[in-house]
């Protein structure tokens, strides 16, 4: 897909605001991207040790970005693609995570277009987002279900989509993430309060070792779609870019042996 790695992170045990889901253990974040989290829509990939794989839901529906390279990229290296409408492909991640990549020059710009969510009533979802959280509603397609939100005209956008059903979360238990002013995180917090709506993590600071510590609040929206909303200020110094960030991830792979120790125990890694 062509993007970067921007900074890799090692903990011993779990977050206190269940960043790596509901496991305890040593986990890793990697952060990746097509540039600096400033401006760029970024993906936390998440690694528990010790979890072989996880059973995922109808919640994430997949990341849609523009770029002919990544398409090129996968013929080249024999990758499934799925040519789902004209110029658009679908492919898997090895996790099964989906992704759609539109046959077109990359945009200077972030060329994350959006990130789709299933949902099981539309309306409902997007008078949360809008109403609620305050973003711009772009389009809203009623016979085929869809609406696309956002906060700003040059950022990616949120689509939500409806499954037909209940929305199952799986076992992988991702969220999605917004930066604003510290000073909005307490007037989110009340208006949250004062609406009866669900609250995960009350406002609280997170450390994160040798780093900046961060203030954040963790919402479930109408179909338990987990967000965290962070103090933009502190969240600019944590989030710069790391250039040894590729060395980092590649040094906690090779210290990984828990495949190789999996195998001389003839055990499984656990399905989470």
């Amino acid at each position: 897909l062509g993007l970067q790695v921007l900074r890799h992170e090692e903990f011993e045990e779990g977050c206190k605001a269940a960043c790596n889901g509901p496991y305890d253990g040593k986990w890793s974040k990697t952060m990746v991207g097509y540039g600096p989290e400033d401006n760029h829509f970024v993906a936390e990939l998440t690694y528990n040790y010790g979890i072989g794989e996880y059973r995922l839901g109808n919640d994430f529906l997949g990341i849609t970005l523009v770029s002919s390279q990544a398409v090129s990229n996968a013929k080249k290296m024999g990758w499934p693609l799925k040519e789902v409408t004209t110029g658009i492909f679908e492919t898997e991640a090895p996790g099964g995570y989906k992704f759609y990549l539109e046959d077109k020059e990359q945009l200077k710009q972030d060329p994350v277009l959006k990130v789709t969510l299933g949902v099981s009533n539309l309306q409902k979802s997007v008078n949360y987002w809008s109403d609620l959280l305050g973003m711009k509603i772009y389009e809203k397609d009623e016979e085929n279900q869809r609406a696309l939100l956002g906060y700003a005209d040059n950022q990616c956008k949120l689509e939500l989509k409806a499954v037909g059903g209940a929305v199952d979360h799986g076992t992988a238990f991702g969220r999605i993430a917004f930066s604003c002013a510290k000073e909005e995180l307490p007037n989110i917090e009340a208006l949250m309060k004062k609406e009866n709506q669900k609250i995960l993590t009350p406002l609280v600071s997170l450390d994160t070792p040798g780093k900046a510590t961060v203030q954040v609040i963790i919402l479930a929206d109408p179909d338990g779609h987990e967000i965290c909303f962070v103090g933009d200020e502190a969240f600019r110094d944590l989030s710069k870019v790391d250039p040894n960030g590729d060395k980092l991830l590649d040094d906690a792979m090779v210290a990984d042996n828990s495949d190789k120790w999996f195998a001389a125990q003839k055990m499984k890694k656990a399905s989470a």
